[in-house]
C-alpha cells in the first residue's frame, strides 16, 4: 500500500479503480463532462459537475470512462446517509501493537495524487458531510481533516464529479453546496440501437433474439416514463440465461417473463397498467417548493424562480 506524508502525518493511500469500462452511445454527456474538467488558463479552475439520471443508467460508468479518456486514476467514493465528514477524508486505524495509522479515503487520495474522484450517489449524503467539502469545491481547493489534524491543498490535476439518482430516497442538497457542483449533466435513457449495443457488450454470450426481446421491453418502459434501466435489463437477461442453462424451459418468452417478474416484480409484466397507476397516484408529479402553492410559474414574486431546470427535483 502506498503512503505519503502531509504535515508530518503519514497517510496510507487508497487503491485506484482498476476496472476498464467502455462508454457506448450518447457522446454528448461525455463531451460535456470532459469539458468541465478542462483548465483553459492559469487562472481557471476545473468544474465539479453533477451527473444526473435514473438508477442504473450509467452515471458512474460515464465518469470512469471520462477519467480513462484523460488517462488519470479514478477513485470511487460511495456516499450514503451514514457517511460522516471524516469518512470522506481520513480514518484512524488501531493496529494490534497499539499504533494508530491514518488511511486516506478514495476521495482524499485523488485530492493528494491528482486523480479523479467520483462521489457516487452524492444526494444520499447529509448536509453535515457536504459542508466538510465546501472548501475543496470552490476556489480554495483545500480540505481539512480534524482527525489527522492536517489541511490538504488539492493537486492541480485533481478532478471530481458527483453522480445523483433521480428518486425520492435522497437528501435535498443545500444551495451553497449546489452552487459548487455545477453544471448538471443529464443522462437520458438510451435510444434503441445504443441500448442494444450496451446489452451486447455486457452480455456477449446471449443470443440476438433474447437481447432484442429485452430491448423491446426497456424501450417500451422508457416510452411510458417508467424507471427501468439497462442495468435491470442486463440482470434480467443474465438470470434468464441461467434459468435456461439449468434446464427449466426452452420457451424464451416464458423465461424472460419469469426473470422480469422476479427481478422487477409482477407489476412489470403489464407496463401500460403500471404506468397508468403511477400517473393516477401522482408518482410522476414534479417536486414542488413552497412557492408553488401560492404563485404561478411566471409570477415575479415566486421565490423559486431562480432554480435552474433539473435542480428543483434534487
Amino acid at each position: 500500500m502506498k503512503t505519503t506524508t502531509v504535515d508530518n502525518v503519514e497517510l496510507q493511500l487508497s487503491h485506484p479503480l482498476e476496472t476498464q469500462v467502455k462508454w457506448i452511445g450518447q457522446q454528448e454527456p461525455l463531451h460535456q463532462l470532459l469539458a468541465c474538467w478542462l483548465v483553459i488558463s492559469e487562472s481557471d479552475l476545473a468544474l465539479t459537475p453533477r451527473i444526473i439520471g435514473h438508477p442504473g443508467i450509467g452515471k458512474t460508468t460515464l465518469a470512469i470512462a471520462a477519467a480513462q479518456n484523460r488517462e488519470q486514476d479514478v477513485y470511487i467514493m460511495q456516499c450514503t446517509s451514514d457517511t460522516r465528514p471524516e469518512d470522506l477524508l481520513v480514518t484512524p486505524v488501531l493496529s494490534q501493537s497499539g499504533k494508530i495509522s491514518y488511511h486516506a479515503s478514495p476521495l482524499l487520495t485523488a485530492v493528494i495524487t491528482g486523480g479523479i474522484a467520483v462521489l457516487d450517489e452524492g444526494n444520499r449524503m447529509s448536509e453535515k458531510s457536504w459542508a466538510s467539502l465546501a472548501g475543496l469545491f470552490d476556489n480554495r481547493r483545500t480540505v481539512e481533516s480534524v482527525v489527522a489534524g492536517i489541511t490538504i491543498t488539492a493537486h492541480k490535476e485533481f478532478r471530481a464529479a458527483v453522480t445523483m439518482n433521480e428518486d425520492s430516497s435522497t437528501f435535498e442538497i443545500p444551495d451553497y453546496i449546489m452552487s459548487r457542483l455545477q453544471p448538471g449533466i443529464q443522462i437520458p435513457f438510451p435510444k434503441r440501437q445504443d441500448e442494444l449495443k450496451i446489452l451486447s457488450y455486457n452480455i456477449p454470450f446471449s443470443s440476438e433474439e433474447i437481447l432484442e426481446m429485452c430491448v423491446g421491453f426497456l424501450q417500451k418502459s422508457h416510452d411510458l416514463d417508467l424507471p427501468y434501466s439497462v442495468r435491470d435489463g442486463i440482470n434480467a437477461v443474465r438470470y434468464m440465461l441461467k434459468l435456461q442453462k439449468s434446464g427449466q424451459s426452452k420457451d424464451n418468452e416464458k423465461l424472460f417473463e419469469k426473470a422480469i417478474s422476479q427481478i422487477l416484480g409482477e407489476e412489470a409484466l403489464d407496463l401500460e397498467s403500471l404506468a397508468a397507476r403511477r400517473k393516477h397516484s401522482g408518482e410522476h408529479m414534479p417536486s414542488m417548493n413552497l412557492g408553488d402553492f401560492f404563485f404561478t410559474d411566471d409570477d415575479l414574486l415566486n421565490p423559486d424562480d431562480d432554480y435552474e431546470d433539473g435542480e428543483v427535483d434534487l
